[in-house]
């Protein structure tokens, strides 16, 4: 079956169009309540969501289509994804549900789901649910004395924050550390900074006054420029900006210099491996991660597994082979030993311990490896199959003969927005920066010409 509903993270795309509609997510969540039905106890899903106005339109058709089903639900309103992982576990749900579309702009939202061991549903499990909603509704409804209820759960954002911060060694304190948190108007904007300060630290917030609108819009980890300015102005040891959902995290030091998701796990994994505390002998990355990480694990006796983008391919290898570190350039750590998927505020502890065990400045620790030039273009399109065209094909064969044995090409349709990616790497910056851009201008191209084809061919009928 064509999965039409779901990609690498969930359901997602453009509020109020298909398939992010009222429609839809009723009928995805009878669907799901469902599939997750089992036995005679009060079923329960555990709803959360970023700051999107969106959210008001998804929220309740969410939680009708699960009442529909038999299915209690309770709300947590805004929150980290994570913490939506974390809640399921922990009131022992038969489901999660987050309502966001992480590092996307306030427009886009999205549905994803997790299971009641608190980890993101297989591809299988998807399927599943999409198979049932295409199927239509009439075997989801639930008996009228079947029904179910829907509560606030008011002390969620207090749950969450104790869980953190116990996952910071007790042994140790922010006191004296400035922090500059980047809540990206989004999920965390309540949490975050909470959390640091609670712990010790002075806290300068930024982006933390949602209106629905401001969500990732010129700030948080896709956007760090006013983080790192912030850390500069306010002379601040260390920047921590996370994206809309608080699943994400990138950092910059004290001279306000990004530090990326790669040089994070390099730094957690060699701390962790000098105090015993590695599993699986490496971590698990995608296969945007920089040849530099790889060749620093190498050096360490360490292996680097590579999997497809996403966070949710990172934990299902991580737990299919027993490591306890992975995650993604872009800022997603996992660190299974606390979480069950990326936790922007939990990764920021771990490195945020480092720091004070070590009484080093963030410039110094956080440049763990020397990373191989690297190159990562989107070119928007509005058909990601363009690259099954054979010219599209002949162009990546050609990028690659180009760079032969001196780089990696890394070339995929993005999986939650109309966009190719197309990211090279080798010690050449120059032959790096021209067959990146030469791809990414022959790719366009390629597009165009089939959406003008489209155009003509639908004008002839």
């Amino acid at each position: 079956m064509t999965r039409e509903l779901f990609g690498t993270d969930g359901i997602r795309g453009t509020a109020n169009c298909h398939p992010v509609t009222a429609e839809t997510a009723m009928a995805v969540a009878m669907a799901a309540g469902e599939q997750f039905r089992r036995g005679d106890h009060r079923h329960l899903v555990v709803i959360g969501k970023d700051t999107r106005l969106s959210g008001y339109l998804l929220e309740p058709a969410l939680t009708a289509g699960f009442v529909a089903a038999g299915m209690d639900v309770v709300l947590t309103g805004p929150i980290p994804t994570p913490a939506v992982g974390m809640l399921t576990h922990s009131l022992r749900a038969d489901l999660g549900v987050v309502i966001s579309a992480s590092h996307n702009p306030y427009a886009d939202n999205g549905i994803k789901l997790f299971g009641p061991d608190g980890f993101k549903l297989s591809d299988a499990v998807e399927a599943a649910i999409e198979r049932r909603v295409q199927q239509g509704m009439q075997h989801s409804r639930a008996a009228p004395d079947q029904l179910g209820r829907a509560r606030r759960l008011d002390d969620a954002d207090g749950r969450y924050i104790e869980f953190v911060k116990s996952t910071f060694p007790r042994r140790l304190r922010l006191d004296g550390l400035k922090i500059v948190v980047d809540c990206a108007h989004g999920a965390a904007y309540k949490v975050a900074p909470r959390v640091f300060y609670e712990l010790g630290a002075e806290v300068v917030p930024i982006a933390c006054d949602p209106d629905g609108f401001n969500i990732n819009d010129c700030c948080g980890a896709t956007a760090p420029t006013a983080m790192q300015e912030a850390v500069v102005a306010h002379g601040a040891h260390i920047g921590l900006a996370l994206d809309g959902d608080a699943d994400r995290l990138i950092v910059a030091d004290e001279n306000g210099r990004l530090i990326d998701g790669d040089q994070l796990m390099a730094l957690v994994v060699g701390f962790m491996q000098d105090e015993g505390a590695l599993s699986g002998g490496g971590l698990v990355a995608t296969v945007m991660s920089n040849l530099g990480l790889e060749r620093h694990l190498k050096a360490r006796g360490l292996e680097l597994i590579r999997t497809p983008v996403g966070d949710r391919y990172v934990v299902e290898r991580m737990r299919r082979d027993g490591y306890n570190v992975g995650g993604e350039q872009s800022g997603h750590i996992v660190l299974s030993d606390y979480t069950t998927t990326g936790d922007g505020l939990i990764a920021a502890l771990q490195v945020l311990a480092v720091l004070v065990e070590t009484q080093q400045a963030a410039s110094r620790a956080l440049n763990v490896f020397q990373p191989v030039p690297q190159k990562l273009t989107s070119v928007r399109v509005a058909d990601r199959t363009v690259l099954d065209d054979a010219r599209a094909q002949d162009a990546i064969q050609a990028t690659e003969r180009a760079l032969a044995d001196q780089g990696r090409l890394v070339i995929r349709a993005s999986g939650t927005e109309p966009k190719i990616r197309v990211m090279a790497e080798a010690d050449d910056a120059e032959l790096v920066d021209r067959q990146v851009d030469g791809l990414a201008r022959r790719i366009k191209e390629i597009a165009e010409d089939r959406a003008h084809q489209s155009k003509r061919s639908s004008a002839a009928e």
